[in-house]
């Protein structure tokens, strides 16, 4: 058969070698060796292989080819194998004619008859040049990678590893090889690692960059990242027998990206609310135990503190000196205050100063120019014993040798040119020294900080000066007199939105009545509480000339109408006036009436006496500052003992935004029984604002009272000058009556004038009533529209003295029109019992 190939003539030499690639089948040197290990068969490729002619080898044992002996039973069990129809594949070392030897991948086909001997076809090629010079490189690499690779058995046992991995342990090799990652390096999150391994070998599945922290023990105080890979080995039939896993260092990947992390979750923790102390408190509870194991926060006084001066501006231009001489500093240290700290150890004792002491501290050799000039200062290594900390301060000094703190970072705080204070981060469990890595983010944290307190300051400042206004704007006492029994409640808004235009008043108006008076100013802020203030000195000021509501309200809309206006002309960037809702009412005690209207504010309750509940159904009016549209009056009665609540949105609008919903539960509120009615309004209040308040919250609430007939005369006389002597004596004797004797002389000379007035210019009826209330009223009225004008008398004029004498006689005096024409009145305090 063709297997055995043409010989070469005796002498020959052998053909020189061409490196064949092992896959290249059908130039594999061939030979047929018999079942007794004879070569029968040799071809011309295999004399090219190993330079042996057919003469030099057919017929002779196939074992004077191998470099070195087969061990018999593994060459009886490769020809059983054959012998089934299998075949075998391996690895053989050969020799060569010229001596050398080679490795050759060896195939061996199933057993077959030739001539009636049972034979095997043996074939093969040497393992690439290429290959070797391949394996010479990754043994190298692999070696000598930055990568760590390890193999592990199907146990997790370590069979092999390159250096890279034995120094990222620091567990040398021969104590690894043969044991359990587990065993070697204690401590590592070995059990989630051994157990993505056995996924690994049960599946063959890989697993790609699992992170996890660690340490080496050349340097175990300071903690790594690595990132692993774990990749299934198999043979030529798929089974998986081992595990290759790889792993690199990415600690500085890792640091910069828990840097970054701390950075972004910082404006996310520090500035919650618009309090200083609150935000210098967060940046400590933040940092601690994420980045420092104590963190102390200190502001300069007149940050921390909302009364003191304002802060410390950068753009002064004043060196540290001139500072000192200014006063901004007592000394070559700052004045400052604690405004937040923590600790990873409970109750901060390596604190020398508590929240809320004085503190002087600038790190050593620096002063207080450091806070205007200095960057972020780092410490690697606090050395106690330094003779800076010992001689400037010792009792630091002391702290840091007794909780070994080793580390710090100091940063100035600064926000839009203004100097605020010093933040200072210390290390003391953790056994890393800070890096110069880490100044930035502590930088970036600070200066986040530091925005978030310098807007908490000016907020402070600005809702105080609001808050300071406002209430200076509200009425101290609200007197209802013997009319009215009344409470009132306000509460400012959330410091979210700040201080609003909320306001309430109560005023006395002639002949007993009194006014109601409750508004909201659109918006927030300072603006928003000094259009409040001028509105009710309007309202005071149109109250005084007896308008009824209607009217009042539409001189309210036009004074609304120009201030907005004189904004729009001035162009000031400031908060525009929008608009504002009122509601006006007017009690009269004697008819026991009150009339009202109200501009685009919520309606008035009223609880009657049997506890009836009612919201008044009033026209609704538009909100000030629209012009153009009317207002209308209503009146409704209200009995001896009635209830009467005006309150702004605040109250009915709550987490809900339902108004409706909202003065259901108004109503409910207002049903209790058993309560003053200063209690009454507190309840109210607490029950239906809701927490955090979005809106200012006023509620006013008036118990009414009826003067009785006994407290009231009236006496109708015709206009005729002969009837002021029967009016004299008329009011005599009322006064004598009520015990009012005292004031009977300037009684009659008070109605003497104003009815000879009415006698003059007026004419029809004239009516007269005295008011006995709180203060003695006297009223006279005439069907006449002309007003009378206090003038002052010339010394020759024979008249002209009267309204002077009634003006000095008199608390207050003045004149209101009605229907019928007009009613001038005066007002005399009561006589003091006993006095």
């Amino acid at each position: 058969m063709a297997c055995a190939g043409p010989k070469p003539e005796p002498g020959e030499p052998s053909p020189p070698r061409t490196p064949r690639h092992s896959h290249d089948t059908a130039n594999d040197a061939t030979a047929v060796v018999a079942g007794s290990g004879t070569v029968v068969g040799w071809t011309h490729s295999a004399q090219e292989l190993l330079g042996y002619r057919a003469a030099e080898v057919v017929g002779r044992s196939a074992g004077f080819l191998l470099a070195m002996p087969e061990d018999p039973v593994r060459v009886a069990g490769i020809a059983e194998r054959c012998r089934a129809g299998v075949g075998w594949r391996g690895v053989a070392h050969v020799r060569r004619r010229d001596g050398s030897r080679i490795e050759v991948d060896l195939r061996v086909s199933a057993a077959f008859h030739l001539d009636g001997r049972e034979c095997f076809l043996v074939s093969g090629s040497e393992r690439r040049p290429e290959w070797m010079i391949g394996q010479s490189v990754l043994d190298a690499f692999l070696s000598g990678s930055p990568i760590g690779v390890a193999v592990m058995d199907p146990d997790l046992r370590y069979v092999w590893m390159n250096d890279t991995l034995e120094r990222f342990g620091g567990v040398p090799r021969e104590q690894r090889v043969g044991h359990r990652l587990s065993e070697v390096l204690p401590g590592l999150e070995t059990e989630a690692i051994e157990t993505l391994m056995r996924g690994v070998l049960d599946t063959g599945v890989p697993v790609i960059d699992y992170e996890y922290l660690g340490w080496t023990w050349a340097d175990p105080r300071r903690q790594r990242a690595y990132s692993t890979s774990y990749l299934p080995l198999t043979d030529n039939e798929g089974v998986v027998t081992g595990l290759c896993y790889m792993v690199l260092d990415v600690t500085d990947r890792w640091n910069a990206q828990q840097r970054l992390a701390l950075v972004n979750d910082a404006g996310a923790s520090i500035g919650s609310t618009l309090d200083v102390m609150r935000t210098a408190q967060e940046l400590a509870d933040f940092a601690v135990p994420r980045f420092a194991d104590f963190v102390m926060v200190d502001l300069l006084e007149p940050v921390a503190s909302p009364g003191a001066p304002g802060p410390w501006p950068l753009g002064t231009g004043l060196s540290g000196q001139e500072l000192v001489r200014s006063g901004a500093f007592s000394s070559a240290r700052p004045r400052m205050r604690r405004a937040g700290m923590s600790s990873v150890r409970e109750g901060c004792p390596e604190a020398i100063r508590r929240v809320g002491d004085p503190v002087d501290f600038v790190p050593p050799p620096h002063d207080m120019r450091y806070l205007i000039d200095g960057e972020p200062l780092l410490i690697p290594v606090l050395d106690p014993d330094d003779h800076l900390w010992t001689a400037e301060q010792p009792a630091r000094s002391a702290s840091i040798r007794e909780y070994g703190l080793h580390s710090v970072i100091c940063v100035p705080m600064r926000a839009r040119d203004t100097v605020l204070g010093l933040t200072t981060f210390v290390r003391s469990l953790n056994p890393a020294s800070f890096e110069p890595e880490d100044v930035l983010p502590a930088r970036e944290m600070v200066a986040r900080a530091a925005v978030c307190v310098d807007n908490a300051r000016r907020y402070t400042h600005e809702h105080a000066a609001a808050l300071t206004l406002q209430r200076s704007l509200l009425p101290h006492t609200l007197p209802g007199g013997m009319t009215l029994d009344v409470a009132s409640s306000y509460l400012p808004a959330d410091a979210k939105d700040g201080v609003g235009g909320d306001w309430f008043d109560v005023i006395p108006l002639s002949g007993a009545r009194v006014a109601l008076v409750v508004g909201d100013v659109v918006g927030h802020g300072i603006a928003a509480a000094a259009t409040m203030g001028r509105l009710r000195t309007a309202v005071h000021t149109l109250a005084d000339m007896d308008l009824p509501p209607d009217e009042l309200l539409a001189h309210l809309d036009d004074l609304v109408l120009r201030l907005s206006d004189e904004e729009t002309e001035s162009g000031e960037q400031g908060t525009p006036v929008l608009g504002a809702t009122c509601l006006y009412a007017v009690y009269d005690p004697v008819t026991q009436r009150c009339t009202m209207a109200r501009a685009g504010h919520p309606p008035p309750v009223v609880v009657a006496p049997d506890g009836r509940i009612t919201f008044l159904e009033l026209p609704a009016g538009p909100p000030l500052g629209l012009g153009g549209l009317p207002f209308e009056t209503a009146e409704t009665e209200l009995p001896e003992g009635s209830l009467i609540g005006l309150y702004t949105n605040g109250l009915i609008e709550g987490r809900d935004q339902d108004p409706e919903l909202g003065m259901s539960r108004l109503g409910g509120a207002l049903a209790q029984r058993g309560l003053s009615l200063d209690a009454l309004c507190a309840a109210v209040v607490e029950q239906l604002v809701p927490v955090p308040q979005p809106d200012d919250v006023a509620l006013l609430l008036a118990r009414t009272h009826e003067l009785s007939a006994d407290h009231i005369a009236s006496w109708e006389v015709p206009a005729e000058p002969a009837v002021v002597a029967g009016v004299r004596a008329w009011t005599a004797r009322q006064l004598s009556a009520w015990g009012l004797e005292e004031l009977e002389m300037t009684t009659e000379l008070i109605v003497s004038e104003l009815v000879t007035n009415a006698v003059r210019y007026a004419s029809g009826p004239i009516r007269i009533r005295l008011l006995r209330q709180s203060v003695l009223i006297c009223e006279v009225a005439d069907t006449s529209n002309t007003s009378p004008r206090l003038r002052h008398a010339r010394t020759t004029d024979e008249g002209g003295r009267g309204l002077f004498l009634v003006a000095q006689l008199t608390r207050r005096w003045g004149t209101r029109y009605t229907a019928e024409g007009k009613i001038i009145w005066t007002e005399q305090e009561l006589p003091t019992p006993g006095a």
